[in-house]
């Protein structure tokens, strides 16, 4: 008899999001779900570590085939605790982040907590699978990225793809009917270009918001992630850790 599969699951949106429950109930068509998501809202937080606090976990729900706990850290931190602690004798077949409320597509990706759970969770040898959904909304609707994850997660499952895998997937806001299917693509070049608006508290202190926008620098080319997107296609950009500029070292070799 088949061992029935492990899969993990996280987020960045917290474990009432409606993108969790979304990524939960792709993982449960595949066997029993572990999941363990931050308390509150950690969007922006990357690789982050809890190292001078203390953490807690919570039990939110169990049942025979999902079990949900809410971790007040970092969505790296629920990684490590569910993949070095509460998992650490088993086998985990696959890793699902997400499903993030917004996009992670282009240099999304260096700030990412959907992706930065992802690729740690890729360190342990896991496939591993961040979903966002385009529609940044709290209310999103999340059945495209449930059928395309669903999609997605089998072939992964069904499939010896090379390890560390990690796999940045990005679902268009667009209905299910119209979405035209999976693209294989590489992360488009391109930056955020940030605004800082100033504004005075009744204290006479100063505060900023930040925001800003982001600079697509080759909006035409269509092995790019946003070009898929923008074009109604489910983008999937393989990402890794190796930041080394391998295009700048001869050069550099030859200047120091």
């Amino acid at each position: 008899m088949m061992k029935e599969r492990v899969i993990f699951v996280t987020n960045d949106d917290g474990y009432s999001a409606k993108g969790f429950a979304a990524a939960i109930e792709v993982a449960r068509r595949f066997g029993k779900v572990i999941a363990v998501a931050p308390e509150v809202v950690q969007s922006g937080k990357s690789q982050a570590i809890t190292i001078y606090d203390m953490l807690r976990a919570r039990l939110i729900s169990q049942s025979e085939d999902v079990t949900i706990y809410a971790l007040n850290g970092t969505p790296v931190d629920c990684v490590k605790f569910a993949l070095d602690h509460l998992l650490a004798d088993q086998k985990v077949d696959l890793a699902i982040s997400g499903v993030n409320h917004g996009p992670n597509s282009g240099s999304n990706v260096l700030y990412s907590g959907t992706m930065g759970a992802a690729i740690e969770s890729s360190f342990y040898g896991i496939p591993s699978i961040g979903l966002s959904n385009l529609d940044d909304n709290s209310d999103a609707d999340f059945t495209a990225c449930i059928e395309y994850g669903v999609a997605i997660a089998q072939r992964v499952l069904e499939s010896d793809l090379p390890r560390p895998l990690a796999l940045n997937v990005n679902i268009p806001k667009l209905p299910t009917e119209q979405i035209k299917g999976i693209k294989v693509c590489r992360q488009t070049r391109g930056f955020w270009r940030d605004h800082f608006h100033k504004h005075t508290d009744p204290h006479g202190r100063d505060y900023y918001w930040l925001t800003g926008g982001f600079v697509n620098f080759e909006p035409e080319a269509e092995e790019s992630d946003e070009w898929a997107l923008a074009n109604g296609y489910v983008a999937v950009v393989p990402v890794q850790v190796d930041l080394t500029a391998y295009n700048q070292l001869d050069i550099l070799r030859r200047t120091l």
